[in-house]
């Protein structure tokens, strides 16, 4: 029996399968799971087993999901096809009779206007439908996400969004990677429980641009954006309407409070705190 890392070739899979072997998870106990061959070969180089998979063609699933396997389904990154590829490892997962199945979800999938959860949802629901011994890790913000923003910052001293007062309790990747290893190694006790994985604090923007400020040594302020005025810049950096309009409306999610939950959930299954917002930032400052 294996652990089964798909998506392996990612920011967080890559993350899930260091966490694993310092937890003291054999090497070749590990099957690390992706499709570009490159950064498979990478993670390979890490002792573990891989496969090449492409949850687009779930025939590349065929023969590498054994009986008894804990699998990890790390979600798609791709709004509007990953549902399919959950259903694909899902299908494949419940043909070989895995032992176990955990999912990273998004916060709140259930019950929550967030524009990302519908699939989360869904896909909670196709693992509910399988039979098979489910845990459902829903993680809150990657602190990594604001990369961008702090690097604008750094130039011009200044955050803009449209999320008003909402507050993110986000923590770093190797945070959540951490958690999920958790459960990975010892996936009996969780099964058929739903974890929030937060950060320690949900922090405001203008906490964020403080946070910005201390990282990068200069003044950051928090500009509030109003829909029309967020749209207005995002068209005129060059992004379509259709994504302008997506970010908009995550912004004004986070506005309404989508983000904000905070849980102990995190740091009882990494068995440790998680990271800071400043600490989370500090390696994105270049």
């Amino acid at each position: 029996m294996s652990v089964v890392v798909t998506g392996a070739t990612g920011h967080l899979g890559r993350l899930v399968v260091e966490e694993l072997l310092a937890r003291g998870v054999p090497a070749d106990q590990v099957l690390a799971t992706g499709r570009d061959a490159g950064r498979l070969a990478e993670v390979g180089a890490l002792g573990v087993r891989t496969a090449a998979v492409d949850h687009d063609d779930p025939s590349t699933l065929d023969g590498v999901l054994q009986p008894g396997d804990t699998v990890l389904l790390v979600s798609g990154s791709v709004p509007g096809a990953r549902l399919d590829q959950h259903r694909a490892v899902i299908g494949a997962a419940t043909l070989a009779g895995v032992g176990h199945l955990v999912y990273t979800s998004a916060t709140r999938a259930d019950d929550t206007d967030l524009v990302l959860a519908p699939e989360h949802a869904q896909t909670e629901e196709m693992l509910r439908a399988s039979g098979l011994p489910v845990t459902v890790l829903r993680n809150n913000w990657y602190t990594e996400n604001y990369a961008a923003d702090l690097a604008r910052a750094k130039d011009t001293g200044v955050l803009a969004s449209g999320t008003g007062d909402g507050r993110v309790a986000s923590a770093t990747r190797r945070d959540y990677a951490a958690a999920t290893a958790g459960v990975l190694a010892d996936p009996a006790p969780h099964a058929g429980r739903t974890y929030e994985l937060t950060g320690a604090v949900a922090w405001t923007y203008d906490d964020l641009a403080a946070a910005m400020a201390e990282v990068l040594g200069r003044d950051v302020t928090f500009h509030r954006l109003t829909p029309e005025e967020q749209t207005a810049a995002l068209t005129g950096a060059g992004l379509d309407e259709g994504t302008a309009g997506f970010v908009v409306a995550l912004d004004g999610n986070i506005a309404a409070g989508a983000l904000d939950v905070v849980t102990d959930d995190l740091p009882r299954l990494a068995g440790r705190p998680a990271t800071s917002l400043v600490d989370g930032l500090r390696p994105l400052a270049g």
